[in-house]
């Protein structure tokens, strides 16, 4: 093979992925974002799911961003991981339409209609089409579609040139034998895995073949595992994508792994087992590109078609391949069956609220020691346990609302509101947690730092809204009424420790004894903190209500009780914020 058939080759191959690149780019500008709510929306069942993952796939021409499509929602806790198996099923079989339409360079026709359907007459016609809208007609749509045309025409260009290229190997020995080589099965799969994942397309790897069949030296045998590879191969872009997601994200990408990789292996041992019985006829017949085409959409067919009825036991492997102890407990917690008893349901509920809290609680803990010293494996474990309490709010929102469309009494009805409160009381915690960490990765990557006498401040405070938010927690799980009381004094003191450290670090800005970017990251830092504080003052008093005498002011109106709480002397009242005056405001006063 001359320098100029090599040059030909990679200029073709070159071109071909642009025009993949820009076709794909071009149909997801053009869905404008229709595509991600049609998947968010109507994914109801498996099959709805099959044919949404095809249309969609077909459409946008990529499995890879469908499948990252599904990775985002299930990771946001938009889309369940049993709605995402069908939408990737049917990606698999969305993404063969491109070998198709590459198929169409088999049409031998006299027919001057069917001439201009050969690749080598419509690319260059799409292609002029294409430009003249995307740079001299084109605006918002037409600019779009004038690239969709673009892309589409310049896949017809190069894989004409890579044909012209490749056609004088048919007959170099080397080239005949290193595709004999292929027809080893596991070489076979291992070649299409890893050309696929380098261009992180299977279309484009199907592509390629469908461009090296014209050699001729393309047999069924070499084909068949090529393309189980290829489609191996394309689940690298979604596992990129779950890097640093949710647990269930993960398993999304998992599950596009394992879906291709088991029919790949069912597909490869019935195959290769009937010709060691039956020598098939068609084994070592030569592929061409419509053939090629053809087999890929058969087995994405065959695939969906074997492991569609399997689908709950697929998504039960991924869990375990991906396990979660705390994504359990949350499933396990609220079920629907202890509806038709509202004592018990709301039971549930509020060990549910109690593990919401716990979870806040954990997060506080770690996004304050990422303060002190960031950590990665700490920052995805934060990410996972907020996209918990996130989704847990969901849930026992619902859960709650069918809740009161039974026949509840007045103190039950009381029980729910107190419920939706505190739940938010505690989402908002975790929201607030959430935001010192971002503090703590800004901290980290811009390598700002606080002054010694700055960082004993932030640990007064960080100190006190942690014993704040145990009181609450361990005050809400076990309705003590010893401990509710604690935590109104204590979130005194978190008031008057913020005010102090904003005006003391300010004075330290104007002495610049710190830089401007530390010191707003500082006072970020410190407004968190306290409002971390008022929610957890909003679940005590809950808990104070519950547990007051029947005629305290407590139980009647929560407000007149704290205006009255902080303008009273109240022995209890004053002798814990005294206490805790001095356990923690004179650490920053000193």
């Amino acid at each position: 093979m001359s320098l100029s058939q090599v040059l030909s080759l990679l200029g073709g191959l070159a071109v071909f992925l642009y025009g993949m690149s820009s076709m794909s780019d071009g149909l997801e500008t053009l869905s404008s974002g229709r595509l991600e709510k049609i998947l968010e929306r109507l994914t109801s069942n498996v099959f709805k799911g099959v044919l949404l993952g095809t249309l969609v796939t077909a459409v946008i021409q990529s499995s890879s961003a469908t499948t990252v499509m599904c990775v985002g929602f299930v990771n946001a806790g938009i889309m369940k991981l049993n709605q995402a198996v069908g939408i990737i099923m049917g990606a698999n079989i969305g993404t063969t339409v491109t070998a198709q339409l590459l198929s169409l360079g088999d049409i031998s026709s006299d027919n001057l209609l069917m001439t201009f359907l050969k690749p080598s007459a419509l690319g260059p016609i799409l292609a002029v089409v294409g430009i003249i809208l995307y740079m001299f007609l084109g605006k918002g749509t037409k600019k779009t579609v004038g690239q969709i045309l673009l892309g589409l025409g310049l896949i017809f260009i190069g894989m004409k040139s890579m044909e012209s290229a490749v056609s004088a190997l048919r007959d170099v020995p080397e080239f005949q034998q290193l595709f004999l080589s292929f027809s080893n099965p596991l070489l076979g799969v291992a070649v299409g895995a890893l050309v696929t994942a380098l261009i992180q397309s299977s279309s484009a790897s199907v592509g390629i073949l469908q461009a090296l069949s014209t050699t001729g030296m393309v047999s069924f045998n070499i084909a068949m595992p090529l393309i189980f590879g290829q489609n191996i191969g394309t689940c690298i872009t979604a596992i990129l994508s779950s890097i640093g997601a949710s647990k269930n994200a993960k398993r999304t990408a998992m599950m596009h792994l394992s879906f291709n990789l088991i029919g790949s292996i069912v597909f490869l041992v019935l195959l290769y087992g009937a010709n060691a019985l039956f020598e098939l006829p068609f084994w070592t017949m030569t592929m061409t590109r419509g053939a090629i085409a053809n087999f890929h959409l058969a087995f994405n067919l065959s695939c969906t078609a074997l492991l569609l009825p399997f689908h709950k036991l697929l998504v039960k492997l991924v869990e375990k391949l991906v396990p979660s102890d705390t994504e359990k407990q949350e499933i396990n917690m609220l079920d629907e069956r202890f509806l038709a008893s509202p004592s018990l349901a709301l039971e549930k509920a509020r060990e549910t609220v109690v593990h919401m809290g716990k979870l806040a609680q954990a997060n506080y803990e770690r996004s304050i020691a990422m303060i002190d010293k960031y950590d990665e494996k700490m920052n995805e474990q934060f990410r996972e346990d907020e996209a918990a309490l996130d989704k847990l709010e969901v849930m026992l929102d619902n859960y709650l609302v069918k809740l009161t469309d039974r026949a509840l009494t007045t103190a039950e009805n009381m029980r729910v509101s107190e419920l939706l409160h505190t739940l938010s009381d505690f989402e908002r915690i975790g929201d607030y947690a959430d935001n010192l960490r971002e503090c703590a990765v800004a901290i980290h990557q811009k390598g700002w730092s606080f002054s010694e006498e700055a960082m004993g401040e932030l640990h007064a405070l960080t100190d006190a809204v942690e014993e704040i938010l145990d009181l609450t927690v361990r005050c809400y799980d076990s309705r003590v009424r010893s401990l509710a009381v604690q935590v109104e004094p204590l979130e005194e003191v978190v008031d008057l420790m913020r005010d102090a450290l904003r005006n003391r670090h300010i004075e330290r800005l104007k002495n610049n004894e710190c830089t401007v970017e530390s010191g707003l990251q500082f006072l970020e830092l410190v407004i968190n903190l306290e409002r971390i504080s008022d929610h957890c003052s909003a679940v005590a008093v809950f808990v104070v209500r519950e547990t007051a005498p029947a005629n305290d002011l407590s139980r009647e109106d929560a407000h007149a009780y704290l205006h009255q709480l902080h303008h009273s002397d109240a022995p209890e009242y004053t002798q814990a914020f005294a206490g805790y005056k001095n356990k923690y405001l004179n650490r920053v006063e000193k």
